[in-house]
């Protein structure tokens, strides 16, 4: 049997992608390694909603030549948003030998087949209708307690700035019985958590199922299991959503809200489709159903033609919410997006870092200042293994999405056990075991 070995790099929608590629891969014999030497096909599913994430590809792909040469009859493919957006260049370079775009999985089997044969193969065809609903996925997770379940896949907003459109092509919802399915599966695998992913979960819909109506169906069909999801956008975010949050126990209390901006200049270039106002009116509604809610972000330091009256809009949009985290970063063009068609990139690389930093400190004390809130309270965690930094302490995140380590040596990862906060840094709650709850 062959062996097959996947770098996974970007969204948690790639590591669901890998999962799907796996079993499809599976059922034609192909056998799963974490080794490349040993590997007979070696591919990278990748990201590229920033230019450094595609320089990073390039990199590796000198680094897998290696085995080519080392290994004659290695086959090298590139997967994913970069394979969708670059396609023949990829294989002009004489150094790839598949390249398959993120709705081509299912004939990965044949493309392997004809490259095998010494003739490369692409399939960056975008469909109207794939979702692999119908693909039980290999889990990736190797300590198995989370786990992620797309729910639809591409997008329709087109913000100025975004490949995703391009790469993912227009938005599709996958069928509620296929994801109930999928998730009582991870119950009774043992898994203790699931993810419902999407580029924008609240436009899912399949026949007259919104999100909030999915959302209720999965956390009433597995209500043991914590459930997560990402990633919404501030528009269309709706009430059902909040208030199906705040009724159900087992739908963890963290919303992942992209603003990108503060200014409402630089969000109708964005094309955003909503103003700082409605914004701040979303937080204070998720605020008003649900206190305890954690909220974080993303942002985007010198879009075009930003100017220090928008960055400072942004910054003080970060007081007003005081985000419990954010994903901060420079503006990257990207080819083929609107922006790049339409706007100059004028703002000055140095002006960008500035921003960036600027922004990147005053959220390190926001987040300071929202843990420090949460010292001498007490949250449910799910154990996620060994802390990185001390064997003979564990990690796990409340139903927030905050880290939290502690002195533990005998639980393990799936448990659930509750902590009280001691200290932390602006990234870690510092906890101790009090009292014990184990689930």
């Amino acid at each position: 049997m062959k062996k097959v070995y996947i770098e996974t790099y970007g969204c948690q929608m790639n590591v669901a992608d890998t999962e799907v590629v796996f079993s499809l891969l599976g059922k034609e014999g192909y056998v799963r390694t974490e080794d490349m030497a040993e590997a007979d096909v070696i591919l990278a599913n990748t990201c590229s909603v920033r230019d450094n994430a595609e320089q990073r590809i390039h990199g590796r792909i000198e680094q897998f030549q290696y085995w080519r040469r080392k290994r004659p009859g290695v086959l090298v493919g590139i997967l994913g948003c970069m394979a969708e957006r670059m396609g023949e260049s990829l294989l002009e370079t004489g150094k790839v030998d598949i390249v398959a775009g993120p709705d081509a999985y299912r004939s990965l089997p044949h493309l392997l087949a004809a490259a095998s044969q010494g003739h490369p193969q692409i399939d960056v065809l975008l469909s109207r209708e794939e979702t692999y609903g119908d693909i039980a996925p290999v889990r990736v997770d190797t300590n198995g307690v989370s786990a992620f379940i797309s729910i639809m896949r591409g997008c329709n907003n087109v913000c100025s700035y975004c490949v995703v459109p391009y790469t993912r092509g227009a938005e599709r919802s996958r069928d509620a019985h296929s994801i109930v399915r999928e998730a009582c599966d991870c119950a009774q695998r043992g898994y203790k958590e699931i993810t419902l992913l999407g580029q924008n979960v609240d436009s899912y819909r399949w026949e007259e199922l919104d999100f909030a109506g999915l959302l209720a169906l999965v956390a009433e069909s597995v209500p043991a299991l914590r459930i997560r999801f990402s990633t919404s956008n501030p528009q269309d975010i709706s009430d059902a959503v909040l208030e199906t949050m705040a009724s159900h126990a087992n739908i963890c209390r963290h919303i992942h809200l992209p603003v990108q901006s503060g200014s409402d200049r630089m969000l109708e270039k964005m094309r955003r489709r909503y103003t700082r106002e409605g914004y701040l009116e979303r937080v204070a509604k998720i605020r008003a159903l649900m206190p305890d809610c954690a909220i974080t972000t993303d942002v985007i330091a010198g879009f075009c033609s930003e100017t220090e009256e928008d960055h400072r809009d942004t910054l003080t949009l970060f007081e007003e919410v005081g985000f419990d985290a954010a994903f901060m970063f420079q503006y990257s063009e990207r080819p083929g997006t609107l922006a790049a068609r339409k706007y100059p990139d004028d703002v000055p690389p140095e002006v960008k870092t500035r921003r960036l930093e600027e922004i990147i400190a005053l959220q390190n004390r926001l987040s300071l200042e929202s843990n420090r809130r949460d010292l001498g309270k007490t949250f449910r965690v799910l154990v996620e293994g060994p802390s990185k930094r001390n064997p003979a302490e564990l990690c796990g995140r409340t139903g927030q999405n905050k880290m939290c380590v502690w002195p533990d040596t005998v639980h393990k990862a799936g448990d659930l056990v509750d902590v009280v906060v001691k200290d932390c840094t602006q990234a870690t709650l510092l906890c101790e075991l009090f009292p014990i709850f184990v689930g």
